[in-house]
C-alpha cells in the first residue's frame, strides 16, 4: 500500500512538482516578486522540503551540518512543501511537531521512517503511535494536530509554494529574494555554496 501511495505521489511530482534532479545551473534565480521576511533585521534562509523526497532526505545531513555553522544574523526556516494530498499529510505531521515544540526532536526521525523504514505515517492514527513512540502524550497529539493553529498553518503552507515559485524541492530560499535549488545550482554542495555567497550579499 505504501509503494502504491508513495508511487502516486512520484507521478505528480515527475510531472511538474517532485524532487529536482541536480544539474549545474546558473546558481539562483530571482523570485518574480519579493516576498517579506518574518524579521527584516536578519536574513532569512527557507528550505522547502517533503519527506517523501529522496533528495531532501540525503541532503538533511548537509543541512544540519551547515545551519550549525550560521552566523546569528541568519534565520533558517523549515518549510514543508504542500502540492497534492499526500504532501499535505505529511507537512500536517511537521507542524503537528512545531506546535509540541518537538520539530527537532522528531524531524530526522521522520524522514528517516518514511524514507528507511518505508512507514506510511499519513493517517492520524499512524502519526499518534510514531509520536507517542516519542515521548508525546497521545491527548496531546490529537489536540495539537486538530488545532487552529495547525490548520492554520497549513492553509498558509499551500500557498507558500506559488507565492515563492515552488516548482520542486528541495528548494532554498534566500530573504525573499533568491531561489536556489538543484537546477540553478547543481548539486547539494553548490546549493549550499550558491546560499552562503546570497547570505553574505545580503548581510552588507
Amino acid at each position: 500500500m505504501l509503494k502504491k501511495i508513495m508511487k502516486a505521489g512520484f507521478s505528480v511530482s515527475l510531472f511538474m512538482f517532485a524532487c529536482l534532479s541536480f544539474a549545474a545551473g546558473q546558481g539562483y534565480e530571482n523570485l518574480k516578486a519579493a516576498q517579506p521576511t518574518q524579521d527584516p533585521d536578519k536574513v532569512e534562509v527557507i528550505e522547502f522540503f517533503w519527506y517523501g523526497c529522496p533528495h531532501c532526505y540525503q541532503f538533511e545531513p548537509e543541512i544540519v551540518a551547515w545551519k550549525a555553522t550560521l552566523p546569528k544574523n541568519v534565520s533558517f526556516i523549515r518549510q514543508p512543501a504542500v502540492f497534492n494530498e499526500l504532501w499535505g499529510k505529511h507537512a500536517k505531521a511537521f507542524f503537528t511537531a512545531e506546535v509540541l515544540g518537538v520539530a527537532d526532536k522528531v524531524h530526522a526521525d521522520f524522514f528517516h521512517a518514511i524514507q528507511v523504514k518505508q512507514e506510511k505515517l499519513s493517517s492520524e492514527e499512524d502519526l499518534a503511535a510514531f509520536f507517542v513512540a516519542h515521548g508525546i502524550d497521545e491527548v496531546a497529539f490529537h489536540d495539537a494536530y486538530n488545532s487552529f493553529i495547525v490548520d492554520t498553518k497549513m492553509r498558509q503552507a499551500k500557498a507558500m509554494g506559488p507565492r515563492y515559485g515552488i516548482t520542486g524541492v528541495p528548494a532554498l530560499v534566500v530573504n525573499g529574494k533568491y531561489l536556489v535549488n538543484g537546477r540553478s545550482a547543481g548539486d547539494k554542495g553548490g546549493m549550499i555554496k550558491v546560499v552562503n555567497e546570497l547570505i553574505a550579499q545580503e548581510s552588507k
